[in-house]
């Protein structure tokens, strides 16, 4: 995942300093709000001068019309356009040669990138305030984030407002593109700590795994009525996760069958494929996760398992199943 700095959640130092230090240790991007300002273009071409770091702009206007010919005067590597403010549709001219993208606040729904999802490369997930700095990551922005992915695949996801090293990690694993880090980032007293602490594993405890796993109704389960060798295929193929969870009337983890566990069962019944039955393909004691780990915990399990971890049900204290998680988007090596 990219690391843009916001630039200016740092008031004590100058701006080629800034610039300096954070060329140093890595930055992907420096990420700068334009709050109905134009005067930070003069920032961007002092920015210009130093560095060739990509540069990331959020404008912040009811009129982005006055700011095209500033973009095309002075080029930035991705621009985006805050929603809420707009006054009418974004109509981006040619001659701006920048990705391009619609910012949203938390309260936004993600149907209104719909108009613009063959024009625009990407959308700025705002967990706060747009152009505050210092707030809380709201998580319910956690679901938002796989609701747009589903309904928008191939484009790019960032996320500004709140990220820590603990969300970052969480973003991560959710396969966001960049997320935008101010206050954790420029106030820490070691840069380059903080921006470790961004791209790899050294996280907090602050959020719970209930906080941002799959809710119930987004994974993928079957009942005790429903079992059959065709809903499972079906149940697995619906939901493109890779695996289908087993409960009972009650909701409790009964047992998980994932692709392996079927390839595994055709095998076993190769010479005669009508013979398979569910009971060959069931795991009936898969590795869970417990809704009320901490994202530390949930590190520590996995690096316990002796086996690759993809995904993993979500079990409460009754052991119900209450959600789940997948991890198809970390790096390798990320835990």
């Amino acid at each position: 995942m990219k690391i843009s700095a916001s630039i200016y959640s740092n008031k004590r130092k100058e701006l080629k300093d800034i610039v300096a230090e954070l060329d140093a240790h890595g930055t992907d991007f420096f990420h700068i709000d334009c709050n109905d300002d134009p005067g930070v273009f003069d920032d961007i071409a002092e920015i210009r001068k130093l560095s060739t770091t990509p540069i990331d702009l959020h404008i912040i206007t009811s009129d982005p019309t006055r700011y095209y010919d500033l973009i095309a005067a002075q080029p930035v590597d991705a621009v985006c356009f805050q929603y809420e403010p707009l006054q009418q549709e974004l109509n981006i001219p040619a001659n701006i040669n920048a990705r391009v993208g619609l910012a949203i606040s938390s309260n936004t729904d993600i149907d209104v990138f719909a108009p613009y999802a063959q024009q625009l490369d990407f959308i700025l997930i705002m967990a706060t305030t747009p152009g505050q700095s210092g707030g809380t990551f709201d998580k319910h922005n956690f679901r938002k984030i796989r609701q747009f992915r589903q309904r928008f695949p191939k484009t790019r996801i960032h996320v500004d407002g709140g990220v820590n090293h603990e969300v970052s990690f969480i973003l991560r694993n959710m396969g966001v593109y960049a997320a935008v880090s101010g206050s954790y980032l420029m106030n820490s007293d070691s840069i380059g700590a903080a921006m470790l602490n961004l791209k790899t594993h050294d996280v907090g405890s602050h959020y719970l795994v209930g906080d941002f796993m799959r809710q119930l109704d987004e994974t993928p389960i079957l009942r005790p009525h429903e079992l059959s060798v065709r809903n499972i295929l079906q149940s697995i193929e619906d939901h493109k996760l890779g695996f289908t969870l087993l409960v009972d009337k009650q909701g409790a983890l009964q047992g998980m069958i994932t692709n392996a566990d079927v390839r595994k069962g055709m095998l076993k019944h190769v010479d005669n494929l009508n013979a398979l039955e569910v009971a060959d393909m069931i795991n009936p004691s898969p590795a869970v996760a417990r809704d009320d780990f901490t994202v530390q915990e949930l590190i520590s399990y996995i690096q316990e398992q002796s086996f690759p971890v993809n995904y993993l049900p979500v079990v409460n204290s009754k052991h119900e199943v209450t959600g789940s998680v997948t991890f198809f988007n970390l790096v390798k090596g990320e835990v």
